[in-house]
């Protein structure tokens, strides 16, 4: 994890302990803010004054760079000892805030998700001023939410952990398999392989980030890294370094499938190789397994278990779209809302990427904490263009990430809409509406001339809340009908929408956005994770409106 990842976590929790200890609300929300800032930063705070990131005055300053000398802050460590840690671990059920945590704690003893639980289930609760049936019922499901996320980690965390231990082994050949591979949305541990001298075990175990050895051997050594999450390393013969790969890439399905046409042939399949008797038919490359199998090469994240197999053997797996194939991106904010960057420095950002196109799009005004108006939204697309003239190889989009009421209306009325290049439509607020009303409000939504993109639509939050209810089915048909774009929200939070809806929506007829949604520079880097989305959903360049050529992708935006 970055020195700035670190120190925003830190932040972030000094932010929840100072409002559980009836801290100023301000003092919480600047905060929230700087912890914000400093994970957004593109430099390493480490390396720099941690006085020029936006949002980080004197007090904070001073906070964090005894957090870089120590690992923690005086007051971090104060409220820690102030703070039950009962009441700590209640808040992270979501929509428990602290008010009723502290209650909670001390009108009943409250103190763990497995003690609320049992409070509810026996009825202790009931009648209680604030928590009515419908109240208790989500702390329920925000339980059995927390327990599943618990076990796993979103696909951002796993692959900043897995590039840091690779990063730190020496080894002739290291490389991560398994769920992180095939490019899941959430990961329960990480399989990294090397080709290495026995050594790299040590080394493996005398890593900062190793919490706990749970299991060392010469040839697999299993730790719990300091955030959690589970490591296991594997030294593998070089020759026979294609086929663990393809044996700890998994999914286990897929594995069972392969096997079973080696077991046809009178071949045998293992980590060690392909082979017939004692003669090696394969092993060195994943390629030649599969070739020698009479197959097309099966990318990792379509190894799910499903068509796949059958697929290669005729010929017939899709031409994935790659990181490389994409155009630009067409949702990402700036400081003017709740961006940390500002907006020349997102778009010469997006400049270094080599990007044909890129859009701006801050929210709109019916998201009232972010304070926009019209008179701003102008004001920035002047700016965009004197900025144009700076960038004449890519063209920049002004955009606008409007909010889908219940009703399914979106906050500017049509004469504004016009003026913008490309308008992303999400769901903000009221997620709990029933599946019909959730339904009709997306395909209101898509059904508005001016809405060229539907955003994150489930609106999930990995860990924090579910996703919302709604026929999915129909709201494809009716963005498929209008020439509605879903987005793949490579945000790795989110992962919105999932590939199994992807590939869903994409039956239907429907066209995607593989957007960053990002809310700072380094988050222009989340594509990559966008892309495994859809390389599990089988789509194809063709499918991704912003791989296209500038000229076809304004026809499809109708500008």
């Amino acid at each position: 994890m970055r020195a700035n990842d670190e120190a925003a976590a830190a932040l972030q929790e000094y932010a929840e302990l100072f409002a559980l200890s009836g801290g100023d609300a301000f003092r919480v929300r600047s905060y929230q803010k700087a912890a914000k800032a400093i994970a957004g930063f593109p430099d390493d705070i480490a390396a720099v004054d941690v006085r020029g990131v936006p949002g980080v005055g004197e007090a904070i300053a001073k906070k964090m760079e005894e957090f870089l000398q120590r690992g923690s802050f005086r007051q971090l460590d104060d409220l820690r000892a102030r703070v039950p840690e009962g009441v700590r671990r209640l808040t992270r059920v979501p929509s428990l805030g602290p008010k009723t945590a502290i209650m909670l704690y001390e009108e009943f003893g409250i103190d763990s998700t497995s003690a609320l639980g049992e409070a509810i289930a026996s009825g202790r609760l009931d009648g209680v001023k604030g928590l009515g049936p419908k109240t208790l019922a989500n702390l329920l499901k925000g339980i059995e939410q927390l327990e599943q996320s618990s076990r796993r980690v979103h696909i951002g965390i796993a692959t900043a952990l897995a590039e840091q231990v690779m990063a730190s082994l020496r080894a002739e050949r290291i490389g991560h398999a398994g769920s992180l591979r095939r490019m899941k949305d959430t990961i329960g541990d990480i399989d990294i392989l090397a080709v290495a001298p026995p050594s790299i075990m040590a080394d493996f175990r005398a890593q900062p980030y190793v919490a706990e050895v749970i299991a060392a051997g010469d040839k697999k050594t299993s730790v719990r890294t300091t955030s959690g999450v589970q490591v296991d390393l594997r030294v593998v013969p070089a020759g026979s370094w294609g086929a663990a790969m393809q044996y700890f890439t998994g999914s286990k399905e897929h594995n069972v499938a392969v096997r079973e046409l080696a077991v046809k042939k009178g071949w045998k399949l293992s980590e060690y190789g392909l082979f017939d008797g004692d003669r090696v038919i394969a092993a060195e490359s994943e390629e030649d397994i599969y070739d020698a199998l009479g197959m097309q090469y099966v990318p990792p994240p379509l190894r799910q278990g499903g068509d796949e197999v059958r697929a290669a053997l005729r010929g017939e797996l899709p031409d994935l779209v790659e990181l490389s194939d994409l155009k630009g991106d067409l949702h990402t904010h700036t400081d003017l809302t709740d961006g940390i960057a500002t907006l020349e420095d997102m778009v010469a950002a997006a400049h270094a990427r080599g990007y044909a196109y890129y859009a701006v799009t801050d929210h709109a005004p019916d998201l009232t904490m972010q304070r926009m108006t019209l008179d701003k939204a102008l004001e920035q697309r002047e700016r965009l263009a004197r900025l144009q003239e700076r960038y004449p190889g890519m063209r920049l989009l002004h955009g606008t990430e409007l909010n889908i009421a219940p009703d399914g209306s979106v906050d500017w009325p049509e004469e504004v809409l016009r003026g913008f290049d490309v308008c992303v439509a999400s769901v903000h607020s009221h997620f709990t509406m029933s599946r019909d009303e959730m339904t009709r409000r997306f395909i209101a939504a898509c059904e508005n001339p001016y809405v060229d993109v539907i955003g994150h639509p489930t609106t999930r939050k990995i860990g924090k809340r579910a996703g919302v209810d709604a026929d999915w089915d129909a709201v494809f048909r009716a963005a498929a009908r209008t020439g509605t774009a879903l987005e793949i929200d490579s945000y790795p939070d989110r992962s919105d929408l999932p590939s199994d809806l992807v590939r869903l929506a994409r039956h239907h007829g429907v066209k995607f956005a593989i957007d960053s949604d990002s809310h700072a520079i380094p988050h222009l880097e989340h594509q990559r994770f966008g892309i495994g989305i859809a390389q599990r959903a089988w789509l194809t360049a063709d499918d991704v409106i912003n791989t296209w050529p500038l000229h076809r992708l304004l026809t499809f935006l109708g500008r």
